[in-house]
């Protein structure tokens, strides 16, 4: 396998306690995973390298104890150090770099109206899921058969992400003494404090929240407003200096809190630009993704927020979740409550109660602020338009093929992602990537059997690798933890880490993620790469198709989104030929 591919993981995810995985095992596993990657006399210094840390009484088996005493504290050792060092010690904007976005079917609409009706079903709909989540009632998840935590389901909610120097941390409001009872809505890059619930602590039903929509709407006709929340999508560390300027000021300290303890966000957008159907769905998710630049949508986000609900005029709509505290199953579970809430007619009559005016947000905005709303603004837009975004449909065929052959459908797209990866940038560079498959499959000659067997053999190894990952054994956290203990002990960095082979190993070129959502076949993830020659590909398996997102940087003359996405279809198709049976 290539080691070099990361898929984006479910922390938290079994409810038993997560073991530390045998030191021998992880780093038999590094160094397999490095042999497709190195030439073999880098691989032998490597192999040295890994043989002296992990010998008895080395390092290895020092810090494998001290990760050992800290699983017998905690039920999971290695979530907090890893949202901490995946996410909240990244200097990277949140915008693009970080924050998944899901782009969800277009509603049959094209007017404010029906954008207003849609959105006011939608805030009912994460109320019903809220409720739900607080009487037990929603089913605990399943993943292979092994139960899914359900502790990351009320985080979701009136949390947010803070700037810091050197590092993020998340605040979350949802468990204070009074937890709050506000959502905030943007449209024009105005805010607003919309109260969600009546004076007894009943939900507003539909046909309120559609009143105060409407209230809203008339409150921000102009587009003069500065955009508050282009400053979110800035470099960490750059938003964070700009954050304890904003809050020196009282009112401007007040509207940012209004915006940090609401339920969630909700951001009216205007109409997304409609070129042709095939690159309309490219253009919706990157709206969803980054706001579609300064002069567009933009404005209407605050990237920090956990949930941020996107509804437009065009009938586009979808979320966009920081994930150090949002991740795959409580947001695909919502996403599925949301969608069969949808489809029911509004089942509450309106209470005849005045309701009192949305709140909305100032901000006061001195000369320093100004200036950094404007480099904000700059920075976005050339990081937008950096950006290549493909969304296609793959409608050949879909996870029925894989399964009529035992194979796992996810582990099949892994695989076939690998080949199409290889296959699209191997005449631009020297890959030293090739694992037997690849190497057998480029070959023009006939020997599908032994293609076809070690297929089979790279789609089961990408099987196993998931279910060690489930088990809590992946090596990248093990590595991790590892490393993380040292510095903890104060002790220097073992060279394990800093040898040439690790960095190559986390230098992850592709970055995976996957939805699965049986009622929206339509709906696709959607991501920026994470390092600025890589890809990253987003998956929504269906019975007869596959729903795809590809994203690349323009910058790098060897990456291209549209080469890959047409190398990805291709691919498909020479593995559903390799799949059907010999005449």
């Amino acid at each position: 396998m290539q080691v070099s591919l990361r898929q984006e993981p479910c922390f938290f995810s079994s409810v038993p306690p997560q073991p530390v995985p045998p030191l021998t095992q992880t780093l038999q596993g590094y160094l397999k995973a490095l042999e497709p990657l190195l030439p073999p006399e880098e691989l032998s210094h490597t192999r040295r390298m890994v043989q002296e840390f992990g010998r008895p009484g080395g390092l290895g088996p020092h810090l494998q104890e001290g990760l050992e005493k800290r699983a017998r504290r905690t039920k999971n050792w290695i979530s907090d150090w890893w949202v901490q060092w995946a996410y909240l010690e990244s200097r990277q904007p949140l915008a693009v770099h970080s924050n998944p976005a899901i782009s969800l079917p277009r509603r049959d609409f094209n007017d404010w109206r029906s954008q207003l009706v849609f959105a006011s079903k939608l805030i009912a709909a994460v109320l019903d899921f809220k409720a739900k989540m607080h009487t037990g009632q929603l089913p605990v998840e399943y993943m292979r058969g092994k139960p899914l935590c359900m502790e990351l389901y009320p985080l979701l909610f009136s949390s947010c992400r803070i700037p810091g120097p050197k590092h993020d941390y998340v605040a979350h409001h949802g468990n204070a003494r009074r937890s709050p009872t506000h959502i905030t809505v943007v449209r024009n890059y105005q805010f607003f404090q919309l109260e969600v619930y009546n004076s007894d602590g009943s939900r507003m039903t539909e046909s309120q929240i559609r009143g105060q929509l409407l209230r809203i709407r008339s409150q921000s006709w102009k587009t003069d407003k500065e955009p508050m929340g282009i400053l979110t999508s800035e470099h960490r560390h750059t938003w964070g200096e700009a954050y304890n300027r904003l809050l020196r000021d009282k009112l401007n300290q007040e509207s940012v809190r209004m915006i940090e303890t609401g339920l969630f966000s909700l951001c009216l957008d205007s109409p997304v630009l409609r070129i042709s159907d095939e690159k309309y769905a490219s253009r919706k998710a990157a709206q969803v993704l980054h706001g579609g630049g300064t002069f567009s949508n933009s404005g209407n986000r605050w990237f920090d927020k956990t949930l941020q609900f996107v509804v437009g005029e065009d009938g586009s709509w979808g979320l966009l979740y920081e994930q150090a505290t949002a991740e795959g199953p409580p947001i695909t579970n919502l996403l599925h409550h949301i969608l069969e809430y949808c489809e029911k007619p509004d089942p509450k009559k309106a209470p005849l109660v005045p309701l009192p005016m949305p709140k909305k947000l100032y901000f006061h905005i001195d000369l320093d602020i100004k200036r950094d709303i404007e480099q904000a603004k700059q920075n976005l837009d050339i990081l937008i338009n950096d950006l290549d975004v493909n969304v296609f449909n793959f409608k050949r065929f879909g996870k029925e093929l894989p399964k009529k052959h035992n194979l796992s459908p996810n582990s099949f797209i892994q695989v076939a992602l690998q080949l199409a990866y290889y296959r699209s940038v191997s005449g631009q560079q020297r890959l030293s990537f090739k694992t037997r498959f690849v190497q057998t499959i480029q070959m023009r000659v006939p020997m599908k059997e032994a293609k076809l067997q070690l297929f089979r053999e790279a789609v089961d190894a990408y099987s196993d690798l998931t279910d060690q990952a489930l088990k809590g054994h992946g090596i990248d956290h093990h590595l991790l933890g590892l490393k993380l203990q040292a510095i903890e002990e104060g002790l220097s960095i073992p060279k394990i880490f800093m040898d040439t082979a690790y960095g190559l190993a986390t230098h992850w070129k592709l970055r995976t993620g996957q939805v699965t959502l049986p009622m929206s076949d339509h709906s696709v993830m959607c991501f920026g790469p994470l390092v600025p020659d890589g890809y990253a590909v987003c998956y929504n398996p269906q019975a007869d198709h596959f729903h795809f997102s590809v994203t690349a940087f323009n910058c790098c003359e060897e990456t291209n989104a549209e080469t890959l996405a047409r190398t990805l279809k291709n691919t498909l198709c020479d593995l559903q030929e390799l799949l059907q049976p010999t005449v």
